[in-house]
């Protein structure tokens, strides 16, 4: 009996609505609408900022979206969300997003996004983050989070490279 092929599921990870900048919002966008075009699934935290703007680049380009939200009640998700998880777990859902992906996409960002980094750190997962966006991806992108040296998070200087940076090594890895 054949498997069905799972699609790719990559995180789109940074500034919430209150941080989000007119630049990193831009970028998550495009972003969004690269992993639609690729075919693969587009993982966040389901909220305002980075994450909505990625997942309507995503909506507007025929891609699937999926919010993983720390409350319990769907109306706090975004109006792009396809799929909405209410984890009721507040900031532990950072956990989720990121073991929930095969790559990782920082556009600017603060700690939530900087634990979501430390998770796909631990977990080996590809990293990238969007040059100029700020941020969490602006300080760490190109470094390691520790002296281990698990994964780099590697620089992209644009949505477009960054997803295929992201197909590159997972796919190889699948």
């Amino acid at each position: 009996m054949l498997r069905p092929v799972r699609k790719l599921q990559i995180a789109v990870i940074g500034y919430n609505k209150d941080r989000c900048t007119d630049i990193a919002s831009k970028m998550s966008y495009e972003v969004g609408k690269e992993i639609a075009c690729a075919g693969a699934v587009l993982i966040c935290g389901g909220l305002g900022g980075v994450m909505e703007s990625a997942c309507k680049g995503a909506k507007e380009y025929g891609g699937t979206t999926v919010g993983i939200i720390p409350q319990e009640e769907f109306l706090y998700a975004n109006e792009y969300c396809d799929i909405v998880i209410c984890t009721g777990i507040g900031y532990a859902r950072d956990f989720v997003v990121a073991s929930s992906s095969d790559g990782i996409i920082a556009v600017g960002g603060g700690v939530g996004t900087l634990i979501e980094l430390g998770v796909g750190y631990m977990t080996k997962k590809t990293m990238v983050a969007i040059s100029g966006s700020g941020g969490v991806a602006d300080i760490y992108g190109g470094k390691f989070l520790d002296e281990r040296n698990r994964v780099s998070i590697t620089v992209a200087k644009d949505a477009k490279t960054a997803v295929e940076m992201i197909l590159a090594t997972t796919v190889k890895a699948r």
